[in-house]
């Protein structure tokens, strides 16, 4: 599969009224525009609505719509799951202490928002542009949400497109990493959302040994920055990342969090 941003995805418009919106969109990506986006020769449409945007794979019986809502019900109910209490002891959340977390592959931005809601000052950093503007724009919409623990998140939270490996983390920042790995993703939903990944990133199911070393490029440079911690997220049995054991991990049901203590936290 070959990384979309830029060929293999378009950007539509869900109705006539937001056309104007959906050519905006388009020229502000550098992404061509097709009126219909279910016979638009690509891998992924961008299907813009007067007030909304979605992620749209393409092909024959497509899922529904990929959205990125940071106020949605699914939300709210993952705030309440324990899956957010292991994700913050994986990083180090406590009381009184203000982390700073470089979140290198923000996807979805769904564990970035819970760790904002858990206190964190959480800097994103996605390396499709697509999906950095889709963030942006949920940023946006949580920071007049209607409830205050999703503004507040709101505030905590910053996203920049590119890629990570080009970064430089603020000495102190705690880093965060979510590598792609299909054997965890086991409902539909969940397997929706990767495949819109896959296809916006250039992966796919057919290519884990080179998502992997890609994968394990990236962990490679965060262990050369000045950071404390680096956490990375993992099926429950899958090997440690690179085949380099953790210093501990926080495991859950499916995914476990392998963390890689570097130093003292601020």
């Amino acid at each position: 599969m070959t990384a979309v941003d830029g060929s293999s995805i378009v950007v539509a418009s869900a109705n006539g009224a937001a056309h104007r919106r959906a050519k905006q969109v388009a020229g502000e990506l550098g992404l061509p525009v097709v009126k219909d986006w279910r016979t638009a020769p690509a891998l992924v449409a961008l299907v813009i609505d007067v007030e909304s945007a979605a992620l749209q794979l393409l092909g024959d019986k497509p899922p529904g719509p990929v959205t990125i809502d940071f106020a949605n019900p699914a939300m709210e109910y993952r705030r309440k799951g324990g899956q957010n209490e292991l994700l913050g002891r994986a990083v180090g959340v406590r009381q009184g202490r203000a982390l700073s977390v470089f979140d290198a592959t923000a996807g979805l931005g769904r564990d970035a928002f819970v760790l904002a809601d858990l206190g964190c000052r959480v800097l994103m950093k996605e390396r499709s542009p697509v999906l950095a503007w889709l963030l942006g724009r949920a940023l946006d919409a949580a920071g007049i949400s209607a409830s205050e623990h999703v503004r507040q998140a709101a505030k905590r939270m910053q996203v920049e497109s590119g890629d990570s490996r080009l970064s430089s983390v603020s000495d102190g920042a705690v880093i965060y990493l979510d590598p792609m790995f299909p054997e965890r993703r086991n409902n539909a939903a969940v397997k929706k959302d990767l495949a819109v990944l896959q296809a916006l990133h250039g992966s796919d199911n057919t290519c884990n040994e080179l998502n992997e070393h890609s994968n394990e490029q990236l962990f490679l440079w965060a262990l050369e920055q000045p950071t404390p911690r680096i956490v990375v997220k993992r099926p429950l049995k899958a090997p440690a990342l690179a085949r380099k054991k953790p210093s501990h991990a926080v495991s859950g049901k499916a995914v476990r969090f392998d963390v890689y203590v570097l130093g003292d936290l601020p």
